[in-house]
């Protein structure tokens, strides 16, 4: 298994939870609460369970957000 891609650091969880709480889509309150739990310190096996996606869906989103920030959710 390879190693988890390091999540950017410039949000915090509280900032991820408040986009999460922002936004009108459903699926991006999902991802953003899942990067927020990461964030927070919990692992990404826990992180994937809070945004409902297994963990290459995971590790996806978060290449994502770290090439685009909360808005490429």
């Amino acid at each position: 298994m390879s190693a988890a891609i390091k999540m950017r650091s410039d949000f915090s969880g509280d900032e991820l939870l408040r986009f999460a709480s922002a936004a009108h889509d459903g699926e991006q309150t999902r991802r953003l609460m899942a990067l927020a739990a990461i964030a927070d310190g919990k692992n990404r096996t826990q992180a994937s369970a809070i945004g409902l996606m297994d963990l290459q869906t995971l590790r996806d989103w978060v290449i994502r957000f770290n090439e685009g920030g909360p808005d490429s959710l």
